[in-house]
């Protein structure tokens, strides 16, 4: 038996093209397993399509997104998820009218039913479901806000409400995109903990991060993008000070560093 790789997700030459439009272009980087993964960029650098390409929202144009060894062009969201990627967004759309409890209950049943919608709903009645959502929540920080509507939350808390929908997936890649948008210093800190403790658990996490600072301190590597292509990928430290990264977050005739 061949040894398994600690490689769960390729990213070969990817392009996405709409028209004449390559929001992404000839991409490729890998992830490792455990490894927490940067994807930053300017406005426009094409990373939420890098991320709709890995999460099955995008067919590639061109090229491979190769999950755990497994060409995954094709398949759509539902099915990435069955695979084991989980993902949040930029603008969370929770189920307002539920509870918090609830809006974790129903991704957790739609897993258990292999992504039959109006099954999930049965999922409400299982005390076992109900105790996983629970613990979830726990993770979280969300446990006391359990039987609290949904749509009544702060944005700091509906932050981790759409991680823990996407930890409801039971993800081995946890995407997150600009879950930090929006909160303050004390809550931000809390969420860096909260990503590390993930990747604790054996999560590999990509994320995409507009605050420089957070991206820079959590991410074990970057990769940068601009104008849909691939700029430069390497450790933060490195990235940071690399002239064309500088040039493409600041203009030319800048030095220092990004931060």
């Amino acid at each position: 038996m061949s040894p398994v790789s600690d490689v769960i997700l390729s990213v070969k030459n990817l392009s996405v093209h709409f028209g004449g439009l390559k929001a992404v272009d000839d991409v490729s980087f890998e992830m490792s397993r455990g490894e927490i993964l940067g994807l930053i960029g300017p406005n426009g650098a094409g990373k939420t399509t890098c991320f709709n390409a890995i999460s099955g929202v995008y067919n590639p144009t061109l090229g491979d997104v190769v999950l755990d060894g497994r060409r995954t062009n094709g398949t759509p969201p539902h099915g990435m998820a069955a695979l084991g990627v989980g993902r949040t967004f930029q603008i969370v759309h929770p189920f307002t009218g539920l509870s918090v409890r609830d809006n974790v209950i129903v991704p957790l049943g739609g897993a258990r039913y292999r992504g039959n919608f109006l099954r999930s709903f049965g999922s409400w009645r299982d005390k076992k479901i109900a105790a996983e959502a629970e613990k979830i929540l726990d993770t979280v920080g969300l446990l006391d806000q359990a039987d609290r509507k949904a749509g009544l939350l702060p944005i700091g808390n509906l932050r981790r409400l759409e991680i823990a929908r996407a930890l409801a997936l039971r993800p081995r890649l946890l995407l997150l995109d600009e879950s930090f948008s929006g909160l303050r210093h004390a809550e931000i800190a809390q969420i860096e903990a909260l990503v590390r403790g993930i990747r604790a658990g054996g999560v590999a996490v990509l994320l995409i991060e507009h605050n420089m600072k957070v991206a820079m301190t959590l991410s074990d590597r970057v990769v940068v993008l601009d104008h849909g292509r691939k700029l430069a990928e390497g450790l933060p430290d490195d990235v940071s000070s690399n002239p064309d990264v500088i040039e493409a977050y600041l203009g030319k005739g800048e030095s220092g560093r990004v931060a």
